[in-house]
């Protein structure tokens, strides 16, 4: 009997033993919790209290500037105005800077392009220099037989005809010279043509430089020269005679005009 009863009472000790154990634990993780909690509440409240700061510094301050609102907002008119005229400026400026620039780009590539030109007309010039065209001689004539001027070159004026038996104008000079006399070119040229004139009989005719012609009239012969053959200066081209009918009363002579663009002009003029 006594053994059946210790066995009971041993094992109501090791459950009171548990829940004693349970308990203490459930009662230090309570307390764990309500630690816990605590911390938990003061933070809380230590941040309120720092906010509560906050809000009473900025308040503070928001009432302090009341008065500078105004100011304030003057200031800030007055630096957006100051900005904006900041922008226009630096945009007039860069416009200008920009035009400045562009002017004198077009400036200095027209100087470029000028150079370029000056130095390509140095370089023509040097690689092929111009000929300079030397003056033109002035032409002169020689005349054409030695002899005495019997008869002037008279077109404004009339002189008289022994021929004709009147007075008419005279469109050469007549040199007097023997029959067969060689009669010489004036000046270098061309015959242009040889032919028998109705008036002043056996005629030669040559062109010369700066549209000049000479006509040799009243000759016995023009054997040393043939049409379109060039000539010297001082070469024969034919001989004195007496076959101008206009002037068959005269003693021989050479008759000789000059004629410059088409039209006669006085053979003294030119004659040295």
């Amino acid at each position: 009997m006594r053994r059946e009863n210790r066995r009971p009472n041993l094992q109501q000790k090791k459950s009171i033993d548990k829940i004693i154990l349970y308990a203490g634990i459930g009662v230090a993780v309570l307390a764990m919790i309500v630690f816990a909690l605590f911390m938990y509440s003061k933070s809380l409240n230590s941040d309120e209290k720092n906010g509560t700061m906050s809000l009473e510094q900025m308040a503070n301050m928001a009432n302090n500037n009341v008065g500078n609102t105004q100011s304030a907002s003057t200031e800030m008119g007055k630096s957006v105005e100051e900005a904006e005229n900041e922008i226009k400026n630096t945009t007039n400026n860069t416009n200008t800077s920009n035009t400045t620039n562009n002017t004198n780009a077009v400036k200095n590539t027209t100087n470029t392009n000028a150079n370029q030109s000056t130095n390509k007309a140095n370089v023509t010039t040097n690689a092929k220099p111009t000929k300079t065209e030397e003056p033109k001689k002035e032409i002169s004539f020689e005349k054409p037989v030695e002899g005495e001027m019997v008869r002037e070159y008279a077109k404004d004026n009339l002189i008289y005809s022994a021929t004709l038996e009147e007075w008419t104008t005279h469109l050469g000079m007549d040199i007097k010279a023997d029959k067969t006399t060689v009669v010489k070119s004036a000046e270098a040229g061309t015959i242009k043509s040889i032919k028998n004139d109705p008036r002043f009989g056996l005629t030669v005719v040559i062109e010369h430089e700066d549209n000049f012609q000479t006509v040799y009239s009243n000759l016995l012969t023009a054997e040393f020269v043939v049409e379109g053959e060039k000539i010297e200066k001082g070469q024969s081209i034919g001989t004195v005679g007496n076959t101008a009918v206009f002037e068959i009363a005269e003693e021989p002579h050479l008759h000789f005009e000059i004629w410059k663009d088409s039209l006669p002009v006085d053979p003294s003029i030119y004659l040295k």
